[in-house]
Order: C-alpha cells, then sequence, then structure tokens
C-alpha cells in the first residue's frame, strides 16, 4: 500500500496504569508513554486524524471506575486531547466493539489504523483481532504501547517476555509493528509500513531454532 490514509488510536493511557493496580512494566512506563505524546504531535503536524479511548468500568470496578481519579487520562495525554478528532469509551478490549469508532474511519476513508497505548496483552491485541474482518491494515508502535507481568494457572510470564512475544506473533501476520521513529519517518515519506507475514516467520523461525 502507499500513501496509505492513517488514524491514530490512543487505548487508554490512563491513571490506571501509572499509579493503579495495572502499573505498565515493559517497555518502562514513562518511556512508552514520552513516544506516545511524540506519535500524537507528529499525527497533529501531519493532519492525521487522533483518536483518544479511554476503557470505563462501573463505579465500584477495582480498575478503570468511572468517575475515579484512575479513570482519567494521563494529563500528557489529556492536554493533547482537545486537539483530537474524538474522545469516546469502551467497555471490551477491541476499541471497535460497541464503539463509533468504524463508522468515522469509514467517514474519512481511512485504510489504515496505528495503535499506541494499553496493554499489548489486552487492548491492543484485542484490536489488531478485530480491525482483521473489518478490512482495516494495522500499524503497532512497539515502544508506545506496553505490557504488564501476568501469572496465573496456566503459567506465567513477565512483562518484557509477554511484550516482545506479542509484537513478534503481531508482525508475523496481523500488523506492521515499528518503533515510533520509524514510523514518524513513513509518515514524512507518505509510505506504508512493511509487515511480514506467517510463511515467511515460520521459516525464520525454523532456521534460527536449527542452529
Amino acid at each position: 500500500m502507499t500513501n496509505p490514509r492513517r488514524a491514530l488510536i490512543v487505548i487508554d493511557v490512563q491513571q490506571e496504569y501509572f499509579e493503579g493496580l495495572l502499573k505498565i512494566q515493559y517497555p518502562p512506563r514513562a518511556r512508552s508513554l514520552e513516544r506516545t505524546t511524540e506519535a500524537m504531535d507528529a499525527a497533529q503536524k501531519a493532519g492525521i486524524p487522533v483518536y483518544v479511548v479511554q476503557h470505563q468500568m462501573p463505579a465500584q470496578a477495582p480498575v478503570f471506575a468511572d468517575g475515579s481519579d484512575t479513570f482519567n487520562l494521563h494529563p500528557e495525554i489529556a492536554q493533547r486531547a482537545d486537539q483530537a478528532t474524538q474522545v469516546f469509551t469502551k467497555v471490551y478490549a477491541s476499541v471497535f466493539a460497541g464503539t463509533n469508532l468504524e463508522a468515522w474511519l469509514r467517514e474519512s476513508n481511512i485504510d489504515t489504523i496505528t495503535l499506541t497505548g494499553f496493554m499489548t496483552n489486552n487492548c491492543v491485541i484485542g484490536s489488531v483481532a478485530a480491525a482483521e474482518p473489518l478490512g482495516f491494515s494495522v500499524e503497532v508502535l512497539s515502544d508506545a504501547t506496553g505490557a504488564i507481568d501476568i501469572a496465573n494457572e496456566a503459567g506465567s510470564a513477565s512483562a518484557q517476555q509477554v511484550h516482545e512475544t506479542l509484537m513478534a506473533l503481531l508482525h508475523s501476520n496481523w500488523a506492521a509493528v515499528s518503533t515510533t521513529d520509524q514510523w514518524m519517518s513513513a509518515l514524512d515519506s507518505g509510505a506504508a509500513l512493511e509487515g511480514s507475514n506467517l510463511i515467511v516467520s515460520a521459516a525464520q523461525g525454523h532456521e534460527q531454532h536449527q542452529k
């Protein structure tokens, strides 16, 4: 694809991920926040629509409780939200489920969405998967997203392991994964980011693990 018609989606960069139970661990949350704000500023400069999303739970919920301090956008995002195309809430992992995002994107003839925000292991991967049947191309900024350490009855994984594994998985078939700097260079040139595919990723994985 040349000259993609992009929209930047800023997913759930809320105080929950900085001060609540779900503190982002990898990449460091201060760094992923900085990269997200850089992407927002670059999109604004380039005339790319920016959609800011907040996850919303009932007032008594342990996380993202409506009206709570941790429901609020991080101040660095909040001060940019006034210039966003839309600010809206969601209740599912996917930014599309139960929202008007698809309709807004269609109205603007958007064909490519760029995802930043949190968490890699929930709302980012959920939104990427939801975009596939809708026909949108997807870009994910690896340093402007982030994951948490997880452990449950099925096993455990560090935030770094979770994030890096999911970035490789997404790039293998679902999205073009890049750094924020690479994405901003693509904005300047009007080029699309190149993803891999499952066949190439499988072949390279086989070769690497046979060594």
